[in-house]
């Protein structure tokens, strides 16, 4: 596995995961609160396991991470059976639970350098960024929009990336052109969210901070989604395309940097502050000074009211 690539999947593991659970509405059971404050620790032996040569210590490291990602990823039946909704939205949240763990049984079969059903380990080791990426972060942050944006594009998007995901991966299993058919739906999809992102969160954000890491995540994708579309055409048609060392230092970096990682920072921004905190008591309105004027007001109204 390649610098490059190692250190995209540990800002995925280390970084994008734990923010994108925090973002995560709806119901939160214990056993999710518990997993999401446990993350990091439970990432670090996989992020370990990047940098130690293939041998049975970095499977078992590697394992104790997809064992993680397996218990995010139970926590996606167990939320469809209480929330009982297949609305877009929750389609991509439950999307995004389930994707890491996809990631997490390529990244035990790189480790060990098993071919794992006749991948070679080049695409297996960029199977784990993509799946934290395009699987969870992608994933969630089209479902944020959709929350926040009511729309058929933001309903479109919420649909199409989840299922573009899905495709991608079936393309492995299929052939290139299926893996093209994969890249079409999750590009529009994801090209869907730049657009709903540029459109309405970045112009009523209340900062500039956060307008601009809504608007380079936004036009961002724009770029690196051209170039997974050139890499999947060049796949199916065998016409010039970039390479897979090209690949990871234009388009993986561009999406763990330029769209993961500043739209998780903006939407971390954008989300009211929790009751009781330092942020939420500065932001709350200070009722004291109205409701003594106000107070003042009606009694001195009422006696200016009384018969002389």
């Amino acid at each position: 596995m390649s610098v490059l690539v190692g250190l995209i999947v540990m800002l995925g593991m280390l970084v994008v995961v734990p923010a994108g659970l925090r973002l995560v509405d709806g119901p939160r059971p214990a056993t999710l609160r518990m997993l999401r404050r446990a993350w990091p620790l439970l990432a670090v032996p996989g992020a370990v396991s990047l940098w130690l040569p293939r041998s049975p210590l970095a499977v078992a490291l590697a394992g104790c991470y997809a064992l993680a990602t397996l218990a995010l990823a139970l926590h996606a039946p167990a939320r469809l059976a209480v929330t009982r909704s297949l609305a877009p939205a929750e389609i991509a949240v439950l999307t995004a639970l389930a994707t890491p763990s996809v990631a997490g049984l390529a990244l035990v079969a790189e480790r060990a350098g098993h071919e794992l059903f006749g991948f070679d380990l080049d695409i297996l080791a960029l199977t784990v960024p993509h799946f934290h990426f395009a699987g969870f972060a992608a994933a969630l942050v089209a479902g944020l929009v959709c929350r926040t944006t009511e729309g058929r594009a933001t309903r479109f998007a919420a649909l199409s990336v989840p299922l573009g995901t899905l495709l991608v991966l079936l393309g492995y299993f299929v052939d290139d052109w299926a893996e093209l058919a994969g890249a079409l739906v999750l590009t529009a999809g994801m090209w869907a969210v730049a657009l709903a992102v540029w459109r309405e969160p970045r112009t009523t954000a209340p900062d500039r901070v956060t307008r601009a890491l809504l608007g380079t995540s936004a036009a961002v994708l724009v770029a690196t989604m051209l170039l997974a579309l050139s890499w999947a055409l060049g796949e199916a048609t065998g016409i010039p395309h970039p390479s897979l060392t090209w690949m990871a230092a234009t388009h993986g970096l561009g999406n763990a940097l330029g769209f993961a990682l500043c739209s998780l920072l903006a939407w971390h921004r954008l989300r009211p502050p929790a009751a009781g905190t330092p942020a939420a008591a500065s932001t709350s309105p200070d009722l004291t000074p109205p409701t003594l004027t106000s107070a003042v007001t009606t009694v001195t109204t009422h006696r200016t009211e009384l018969p002389a």
